[in-house]
């Protein structure tokens, strides 16, 4: 991702988080509930954050993979040219 949509997607979730945060605090409640709820829904943060970057590390592994591939058969395309050139320069070079 550019660096203009991590900001988009950091900014989003972070709004949220203080959203829900002020949201909880102002809620009518006693603080044994109030710290409960914070509890449960800091774990289910933690879950989320931590499915995304599995999320992020899966698609940068596939982009690794795709460059690496178009990588190595630009090379094989580059090697068969070569070898190709060579031959032509072999073959005039013995017809002199």
């Amino acid at each position: 991702m550019c660096d203009n949509k991590k900001d988009t997607l950091l900014a989003f979730i972070l709004g949220g988080v203080i959203g829900a945060a002020i949201g909880i605090l102002y809620a009518p409640r006693s603080g044994k509930e109030t710290r409960h709820h914070l509890k449960k829904m800091g774990e289910e943060f933690a879950d989320t954050v931590s499915d995304l970057s599995e999320d992020i590390k899966d698609a940068g592994r596939k982009v690794y993979a795709d460059g690496r591939e178009k990588i190595l058969s630009g090379k094989d395309k580059i090697n068969e040219a070569f070898e190709a050139g060579k031959k032509a320069f072999d073959k005039y070079r013995n017809e002199d």
